[in-house]
């Protein structure tokens, strides 16, 4: 009965219902869609990071995450991967070589990280091979191929099949001088990558930096889960020889797990100004709605309407208030996120400064089905605590006074 009551006081004065409702559905419309547009961003960046930079692990000897010089390596780093790639939740494996190295063109030159990778076993750790805009992933060049960044080859002013000179450390710490031809120019949402890493053949830098077959510095880990890898990394620490530092991408990028965690805030801030405006919107509503029955609620106790009832009622009629606009504002939200999610939100007219700090310039929202349950918990949470001081408002009322009133 109190529930039925309650509803159709709600709509008592429509207008005045409707306004609320719509202030109420454009308000989480917009929370819904910023929380989907800024966990897209984020896991975009994130996934961005994770397939194309670092992998999920890595595995160093301790020293070359302090200093990377070429002495620090993996010894027969090939007996690790074995055992790495019986681990169920591991998709791929690669060892690679590391070396900071000069490299020059005819035109210009620059620092770079050289990676030496196996081809192949790279694929299955990383997206490189699908970045590439220009030329092919290590093939037409049958010797010594390279491939490059598209803002290192503007740099260098190259293209591909041009030739580029390689200057690194050897073993004797020497310095060695090799020529490579670019197979392929890269291009990835970092443009502070691609200016910085070349990827050459494995075999190649063996040759010239003295290490032995099967020696690397680094191991690069892809899972098939990233819910996986506390339990990977307690797998290879239990059999990884003393000395190696096996560690997951938030510690070796802990920028992107700060960023993670600050995108987390950020949504709940947004939430929670929405929230509070809409809680003061309900408070004004209601207390309107009270005083303008102050003889209708004076005549329901005189009749022998009791104060919980009365309590009761506008408790609900303000949930019900809350709750219809909550539910088409959740409901535009979402939609308006999974139209765009197949879209795309284009930023490029920002592309060059997005790119240059790691984004993507196309943002493709992502519902996150627990924050859309945990914003219509607090609607409704919201709308309970906003109408608990018109409801105590309305039980001080006097009956007597209230009949007598004009």
């Amino acid at each position: 009965m109190i529930w039925s009551i309650s509803w159709r006081n709600v709509w008592r004065n429509k207008l005045r219902s409707s306004v609320v409702i719509i202030a109420i559905a454009i308000g989480l419309s917009t929370g819904v869609f910023s929380t989907a547009f800024m966990s897209g961003w984020m896991n975009q960046r994130l996934d961005n990071a994770v397939k194309t930079e670092i992998s999920h692990i890595q595995i160093h000897k301790e020293k070359f995450k302090e200093n990377n010089e070429t002495s620090y390596y993996i010894k027969n780093a090939d007996l690790l991967t074995k055992k790495i790639r019986k681990i169920e939740e591991v998709k791929g494996v690669s060892k690679r070589i590391i070396i900071n190295s000069m490299v020059a063109s005819a035109e210009s030159g620059t620092g770079v990280s050289v990676i030496g990778i196996n081809p192949e076993n790279e694929k299955n750790v990383t997206d490189i091979y699908d970045k590439i805009i220009k030329g092919k992933y290590f093939e037409g060049v049958s010797k010594n191929p390279v491939i490059i960044g598209e803002k290192l080859a503007k740099k260098l002013d190259v293209d591909v099949r041009n030739k580029i000179v390689i200057t690194i450390q050897d073993m004797d710490n020497n310095i060695i001088k090799g020529a490579f031809r670019i197979a392929g120019i890269y291009k990835t949402s970092n443009t502070g990558y691609d200016g910085s890493h070349i990827f050459v053949n494995y075999n190649d830098i063996i040759d010239i930096t003295g290490l032995s077959d099967g020696d690397a510095h680094e191991i690069a880990i892809y899972l098939s889960d990233n819910k996986n890898i506390d339990g990977v990394l307690k797998n290879i620490s239990s059999f990884a020889p003393e000395g190696l530092l096996t560690e997951s991408w938030k510690e070796i990028s802990p920028e992107l797990g700060l960023f993670d965690e600050m995108m987390e805030l950020y949504m709940y801030i947004i939430v929670i100004i929405v929230l509070f405006a809409l809680c003061f919107a309900i408070i004004n509503t209601m207390l309107m709605v009270v005083l303008e029955r102050v003889r209708e609620l004076g005549m329901l106790m005189a009749v022998g309407m009791n104060k919980l009832k009365i309590f009761s009622m506008i408790i609900l009629e303000t949930v019900f208030l809350s709750l219809t606009g909550g539910v088409i504002g959740i409901v535009i939200g979402v939609v308006a996120s999974m139209l765009s999610s197949k879209t795309g939100i284009d930023l490029s007219l920002w592309g060059e400064g997005l790119e240059e700090i790691g984004f993507a310039t196309v943002i493709y929202p992502s519902i996150n089905l627990e924050n859309v349950i945990s914003i219509t918990f607090f609607v409704i949470i919201t709308g309970i605590i906003s109408a608990l001081y018109p409801a105590f408002k309305a039980l001080k009322l006097n009956p007597a006074e209230t009949l007598r009133a004009e």
